[in-house]
């Protein structure tokens, strides 16, 4: 049997799943990397790329290695597409470009040159101040003055206005008060946050035909790796637990600790130490 290497920590679990299952092909049909590129047309490096996780196969790649080790292809190509959409996630968007219809940089800084002569500017006259109210008739008040008394008045009318609104809401609110109309107010009370409901998994270890179980699953060829959660990784952890790698607590969730405990347990084994448990994983965690 070949022994891998780990996979990327990083790796997506449909990614990682895919990836297993073309490595336990190419173990299966007993071919050299070199033997492989011969039979489907992809180079040696590039099936260590593909195996190693560091690079996604393309559907014709998986394809082939399906027909020359004899897989049935639809089941693997589904796992493929999957992964597929998996590893074109990680594609980063580009940076949005600059906003369509707008001017050069500088260009409203460039100011035009006088038709008058080139290269000189024209002096501005000054403007006379335009009169908002109206002329200034013989005997009549300055316009700037008439605006200043009107603008004046204006707040005076405002401040008497919200004086009276604020009178007459002290007297409500008292009459209400001695009437009992209205009641201090409560502080609200935030609802308890629930705790993440997490499955209780209860370990019931025996031996069966010369097997270990632990109640939860009776599967042997499962495969589970980070991530993954369920009655199946609970089983497995119940057995890591009884074979003394402890995977930490027993709720069915594929996390570090656990994938810890099959990495250890793979190497007193003499096995693939990928962190990943397939049917030769299970083997071990069953005898």
């Amino acid at each position: 049997m070949s022994r891998w290497k780990g996979l990327p920590t990083e790796l997506d679990p449909s990614v990682r799943n895919l990836v297993v299952r073309l490595r336990r092909l190419k173990d299966h049909s007993g071919l050299s990397l070199r033997q492989l590129a011969a039979k489907t047309g992809y180079s040696s490096s590039s099936w260590e790329r593909y195996l190693g996780g560091r690079a996604l196969p393309p559907r014709d790649a998986v394809e082939a290695l399906a027909s020359v080790t004899g897989e049935e292809p639809t089941r693997l190509l589904a796992v493929w597409e999957v992964a597929a959409e998996a590893w074109s996630g990680r594609t980063a968007t580009a940076p949005a470009g600059p906003i369509a219809g707008a001017a050069p940089a500088g260009a409203r800084d460039q100011a035009p040159e006088s038709a008058a002569e080139p290269g000189r500017a024209e002096p501005l006259e000054p403007l006379e101040p335009l009169d908002p109210i109206g002329p200034v008739g013989p005997g009549a008040e300055p316009a700037r003055g008439r605006a200043f008394h009107v603008a004046v008045a204006a707040g005076a009318v405002a401040v008497v206005l919200a004086v009276s609104a604020v009178v007459v809401l002290v007297d409500r609110a008292g009459a209400d008060l001695d009437h009992g109309a209205v009641a201090p107010l409560a502080p609200s009370a935030a609802p308890a946050a629930s705790p993440r409901s997490v499955p209780a998994y209860t370990c019931r270890v025996e031996r069966i035909d010369g097997l270990w179980h632990a109640g939860l699953s009776t599967t042997r060829d499962k495969i589970l790796a980070n991530g993954y959660a369920g009655p199946e990784v609970a089983e497995a952890q119940c057995l890591l637990d009884r074979a003394g790698y402890s995977p930490g607590d027993v709720d069915g969730i594929f996390g570090p600790m656990t994938e810890r405990a099959v990495k250890r347990l793979q190497t007193d084994a003499d096995l693939v130490v990928d962190g990943i448990v397939g049917p030769h994983t299970w083997g071990a965690l069953r005898r």
